[in-house]
């Protein structure tokens, strides 16, 4: 196994995809993860938590559009868009200084 940092911080910044494209947020990074996890060390771990972050952003985002006829979806559709904007960033550079990421509501799919 090798060491590339550059790697998961890449891994990590594919989820902004979403941002830029529309989709591929979830996509790239589970692709990445799949191809690269027997070669890259800490690719395994770092990649089952970004895909439970973006399964569980897109649960959370699937939940709160029926709520956005009370309002409460609005806010709680802002504040998921902050969060998955916000941690892939905070998390790369992380990953860059060789530290484990922390996604937060992040539900346990693939452990």
């Amino acid at each position: 196994m090798r060491q590339d940092n550059q790697l998961i911080v890449l891994t990590h910044l594919s989820q902004l995809l979403t941002f830029v494209t529309g989709f591929g947020g979830l996509i790239v990074p589970l692709i990445i993860w799949i191809t690269q996890k027997e070669n890259v060390y800490r690719m395994d771990s770092e990649g089952k938590n970004i895909v439970n972050f973006q399964l569980s952003i897109l649960i959370y985002s699937i939940i709160c559009i029926p709520l956005v006829f009370v309002l409460i979806g609005v806010f709680g559709l802002i504040i998921l868009g902050l969060l998955s904007f916000v941690f892939p960033i905070l998390n790369a550079i992380r990953a860059s200084h060789g530290e484990s990421p922390k996604y937060p509501l992040s539900l346990n799919f693939i452990s």
